[in-house]
């Protein structure tokens, strides 16, 4: 048995030593074909490493030394040739006139030969919030979520939207306190945007973190009258379940209190329209619309051979707002400030990712799980769009919440089952973190961050006027 062990260790270390030789390899030809593509980076960069790659980009650690001798490390943000030439200058335009300053990270070079675009940044050491999440200390939180809202407000002066702020995208560099916002290569103009390239760019197609993103020129609208509702999609999850035809997608929330079946459906609103269209058996067509499957929980043939309705969707899956994940066309800062109440109710429970969904429907039915399916009905009426959901979910108390996944109260049923390392002896180490004592003010915040209704979600410069951060 002892003779088995061993090979058996001996032949997974040969298998780690393989692939971290082709890891290897295959780094340094991207590090060659870099050199190749982009000649005039040899001339001042030693590439080091790549520490970085995503779907529109790769990143690489280089150095150089400066004039005065010193040697000055450098990240080389490769961008795809496919890059449509007037995101590539928008982003510059974001990073050039905003970056620098306010915890947003500036640019110092940019180097172009023919299709490839390098973007040349200061290197911040950081730490993957994953790989810390479980010994962060409350003050280390409250320190990080108000330097991210010290950026928000800052881009957001500018009329720039993010649309994909993550923990990844605002490094951390917990010894020296640090912090930086990074990638705006998914950003957009807000109405009022001083960012001239953001006024032109117009969104396309692409995929972006893991899941579907529909980088869409929100000038389009459906072509479809006003009294028409687009195509209707019906879900459902072993807590809450979402029926995609024509293929069918389950996904278990992080933190699901429900094991019943949950169906949603989302459709176009009107203000005169009425609450629900009644199913009658045979086949008519109710007046003023063109089908009877309206706000009911099935969808007609007529529907699913209309148009999907366009609206911007760019960001990634588990970070996008209810308004987002609704296709409301009409999208503003308020996304930004979502995204960073996902990620503050990610720091509070101990659990990251928090929602993780492999479609739209599904992660705004997770959503309701959490914020309750009265106020996600009466938050989408408010911005033109209906949704029907079979049953009453509840809305959750989100300190509750919060404590119950970080094991410092029972789980009713079970239901939630606490993280290893929040449990037994590590609830001393929780308490000698802070976390015995987060005050009301911190979900009172989170509570506001969470706003299901954009229009009147806290922005980023009110939340800096939070008592949570008076002493600073």
């Amino acid at each position: 048995m002892q003779h088995y062990i061993s090979i058996l260790t001996n032949t997974r270390l040969k298998s780690r030593n393989i692939y971290s030789q082709y890891s290897s390899n295959y780094v340094e030809m991207d590090i060659e074909f870099l050199y190749k593509a982009v000649p005039q980076l040899a001339k001042v960069f030693r590439i080091i490493d790549k520490i970085g790659e995503g779907t529109f980009s790769s990143v690489y650690l280089g150095e150089a030394q400066m004039q005065d001798g010193r040697r000055e490390m450098f990240a080389l943000k490769h961008l795809i040739p496919t890059s449509h030439p007037t995101r590539i200058a928008a982003e510059l335009q974001c990073l050039t006139v905003a970056g620098g300053t306010e915890n947003v990270m500036g640019v110092s070079y940019c180097f172009r030969k023919e299709d490839h675009v390098v973007i040349v940044m200061p290197y911040m050491e950081h730490q993957a919030i994953v790989d810390i999440i479980g010994s962060l200390t409350f003050e280390e939180v409250r320190l990080y979520i108000y330097h991210l809202l010290k950026a928000l407000r800052h881009i957001h002066q500018f009329g720039i939207i993010h649309r994909d702020i993550k923990p990844n995208n605002f490094l951390y560099n917990r010894n020296s306190k640090m912090y930086a916002l990074v990638d705006f290569g998914l950003a957009q103009g807000a109405a009022d945007t001083q960012i001239e390239l953001l006024k032109v760019v117009r969104q396309r197609p692409s995929q972006k973190g893991g899941g579907s993103t529909g980088k869409q020129d929100t000038t389009q609208r459906s072509k479809a009258p006003t009294r028409l509702h687009p195509k209707t999609t019906t879900v459902t999850t072993a807590s809450t379940s979402l029926l995609l035809p024509p293929r069918q997608h389950t996904a278990l929330p992080p933190s699901s209190p429900s094991s019943s079946t949950t169906t949603v459906t989302t459709t176009s609103s009107s203000a005169s329209r009425k609450a629900l269209v009644k199913r009658k058996p045979q086949r008519t067509v109710h007046q003023g619309l063109t089908c009877n499957c309206y706000l009911t929980d099935r969808v007609c043939n007529i529907c699913m051979s209309r148009k999907q309705q366009v609206a911007p969707r760019a960001g990634t899956p588990g970070f996008r707002a209810p308004e987002v994940l609704t296709k409301c066309p009409n999208q503003g800062t308020a996304i930004d400030v979502w995204s960073a109440g996902v990620i503050l109710l990610s720091l509070l429970s101990g659990r990251y990712p928090f929602f993780k969904a492999s479609d739209d429907l599904i992660a705004l039915t997770q959503i309701m799980t959490i914020r309750g399916s009265r106020e996600t009905i009466q938050a989408a009426k408010s911005f033109g769009k209906a949704v029907v959901c079979s049953r009453d979910l509840p809305r959750q108390d989100l300190r509750t919440l919060c404590e119950t996944l970080r094991g410092r109260r029972p789980s009713p049923a079970d239901e939630v089952t606490p993280l290893p390392e929040a449990r037994g002896d590590c609830k001393v180490e929780d308490d000698e973190r802070g976390w015995d004592k987060v005050p009301d003010e911190a979900y009172n915040l989170l509570d506001r961050l969470l706003d299901l209704n954009p229009a009147t979600r806290i922005t980023a410069a009110q939340a800096l006027l939070h008592p949570l951060f008076k002493d600073l």
